[in-house]
């Protein structure tokens, strides 16, 4: 019976990932819901009867794995580029809300002090798997939505580690009346935690960079030493685990010279499955009896969260920075909490449970309390409260190229001449080295993935190109964004019939497969470059329509058409209007034309219709 509820836990969280991807919204919103309705309301899953005395093991190691995904995202060089508003809100700013959410915890639900000061340090975390598909709806202006994305992934593995600390103190004095043995304790849990997480980042970074390790193996002996190092460092010092794998991750994170895409790439997908089925079954652990026993004082507690913590919080924050009022206010209304604060206040509540802490028992239903809370309420008004501030993006603008190949540099440079703006994207670090020694935004990865989430502008996409020489990230990339921005505004490169026929590709990729007319093919295009065929933009006039401009550059490939006020439509193969007078084309020229074009430059033509196709200042 177990294997069926097991089972049916899997098929409810890939359903509930699938509801969160069709409606966009964060997916911890139904992952909540269907705990909710397995466990208090009907009763069908009670994961303590499930999974026994292994419950308390299964959810310290998922949450261990997770904290240690969340720690491979955390570069120290990106500590120094975020700016002084990201630095204060992970430091100052989190210090002050753990102050204002511990100490209203105290005073309004007369928790234990313990509790009370552990529940402030696991809320202090937002987290960027909620932040991220707020934002992409919201379209909030760049000084905002850089500021919330940031502090979302930073605030994760630094307030997980800073509520690992707390947690660890408050046990300890809890243990020893004497403050030498509580102090001695606390610096022999912090020296094993961070001395195993730092020695198991050197063991594997050393593996890895010697070719020690076979590449097949680094991601499930990445996997084992995560788990071994939080098991060991648990039985050496008690509870140190969890700063051992941040310490971990975040070793691995800032190694240069270190490849771990592969590990990052296989956690990710770890850490769904786990936060998935995780989250389902602490919502179902919660009791019906355990929200009733949460008096009127809780309305108060989430007022104090929502209208002081995190108002006080962004004033210090900012305080003497050039952001203006309203994004200020809209700063301190956004910070909703994630899955890091249940599942790490969850492990939390069971050792002190476990220890015999009073209140121990309050702080899950208050964790999920706050959770809800923050996430419909943030969820429900932040296009509205951005609209009224008047903080929200004009249409989105950015064209995303999925490649960064030497064809898509070609035309993002094109393009860029004309002021448009682009992002590239590439999962070949070289092509991404070469796309921003042009100066060309290049995001280093799979555009579909979580972590690109954290990184692209999602928000400001206005069209998505797949220029890519291997079929299959054309059409990785055409499912994704045509579900995130609707068909019409992707276009892929054509591949050969033979290909389709052979991969059997989906109908979206296949119709949307018109980039750039009949001519519109990789190879053509590739070849047309390689020989030097450059990208350049004329201006259509009256003496100088559409019909002349074909006749006259019949061996180009027109690209685009720059309209009014930097409008891009994409010349494809059912064009709903030509080309219309005061409109640019970009074209990929010939090189034969390519040096008519120069020579123009320097005076050598007087022909009327090449001095038309001269690139306007």
């Amino acid at each position: 019976m177990s294997a069926v509820y097991i089972a049916g836990i899997a098929l409810c969280s890939v359903i509930a990932q699938w509801l969160a991807w069709a409606f966009r919204v964060p997916a911890i919103l139904f992952l909540l819901l269907t705990g909710l309705l397995l466990g208090p309301a009907t009763s069908l899953l009670k994961p303590d009867e499930l999974l026994g005395e292994l419950l308390f093991p299964v959810v310290s190691l998922s949450v261990a794995v997770i904290l240690f995904e969340g720690a491979l995202t955390l570069h120290f060089r990106e500590l120094k580029g975020i700016g002084k508003v990201v630095r204060n809100l992970c430091s100052v700013g989190m210090l002050v809300t753990f102050a204002v959410i511990s100490t209203s915890a105290y005073l309004l639900l007369e928790l234990d002090w313990r509790v009370a000061a552990v529940l402030g340090a696991v809320l202090v975390v937002t987290g960027p798997t909620v932040i991220a598909p707020l934002l992409n709806a919201m379209r909030p202006t760049q000084d905002i939505d850089r500021v919330l994305r940031w502090e979302g992934i930073v605030i994760d593995p630094i307030g997980a580690l800073f509520a690992v600390l707390v947690f660890e103190a408050v046990m300890l004095v809890g243990q020893s009346d004497v403050f030498s043995h509580t102090l001695g304790a606390l610096v022999t849990t912090l020296s094993v935690g961070f001395s195993l997480g730092a020695a198991a980042g050197w063991i594997t970074s050393q593996l890895i960079r010697r070719e020690w390790l076979p590449y097949d193996l680094h991601k499930f002996f990445t996997l084992a030493l995560v788990l071994i190092s939080f098991t060991v460092s648990n039985h050496l010092s008690h509870e140190s685990g969890l700063l051992a794998v941040t310490v971990f991750g975040i070793w691995l994170a800032n190694q240069d010279d270190l490849e771990i895409d592969s590990v990052l790439e296989f956690k990710e997908d770890l850490s769904m499955i786990l936060i998935s089925t995780l989250f389902i079954l602490l919502a179902a652990r919660l009791q019906i009896e355990d929200l009733l026993a949460l008096d009127a004082q809780v309305f108060f507690f989430l007022a104090i969260v929502l209208f002081v913590a995190r108002p006080l919080n962004i004033l210090l924050s900012t305080y003497g920075s050039d952001l203006p009022i309203k994004s200020r206010i809209m700063l301190a209304w956004i910070a909703p909490r994630g899955i890091v604060a249940a599942a790490v206040g969850s492990v939390f509540a069971l050792s002190m449970a476990e220890a015999g802490i009073l209140d121990a028992d309050k702080m899950v239903p208050l964790i999920f309390t706050v959770i809800i809370v923050t996430v419909v309420l943030n969820s429900l008004s932040a296009v509205p409260l951005a609209k009224l501030l008047e903080v929200r993006q004009p249409a989105p603008s950015t064209l995303l190229f999925i490649g960064a190949n030497h064809v898509s540099r070609a035309i993002a440079r094109g393009l860029k001449d004309q002021d448009i703006d682009v992002h590239l994207s590439d999962p070949a670090w070289e092509n991404c080295k070469m796309a921003r020694m042009d100066g060309l935004p290049c995001y280093y990865g799979n555009p579909q993935s979580e972590h690109a989430e954290r990184y692209l502008p999602l928000g400001n996409l206005n069209k998505v190109l797949a220029l890519s020489p291997n079929r299959h990230h054309n059409a990785l990339g055409i499912q994704y964004f045509s579900h995130l921005l609707g068909e019409n505004k992707v276009f892929s490169l054509k591949s050969s019939q033979n290909h389709a026929k052979a991969n059997k590709d989906s109908a979206t990729f296949l119709s949307r497969q018109i980039l750039f007319g009949d001519n519109g093919s990789y190879a053509k295009l590739s070849s047309l470059i390689a020989k030097g065929g450059k990208v350049s933009a004329t201006r259509l006039s009256e003496e100088f329509d559409w019909q002349q401009y074909q006749e006259f550059n019949a061996e180009a490939i027109p690209l685009f058409i720059i309209g009014a006020e930097k409008s891009v439509r994409i010349i494809t193969e059912d064009m709903e209007r030509p080309p219309e007078q005061g409109e640019k084309i970009v074209a990929l020229q010939p090189p034969k034309m390519s040096l008519i074009k120069d020579g123009q430059q320097n005076g050598a033509s007087k022909n009327p219709q090449l001095q038309a196709t001269k690139n306007p200042n």
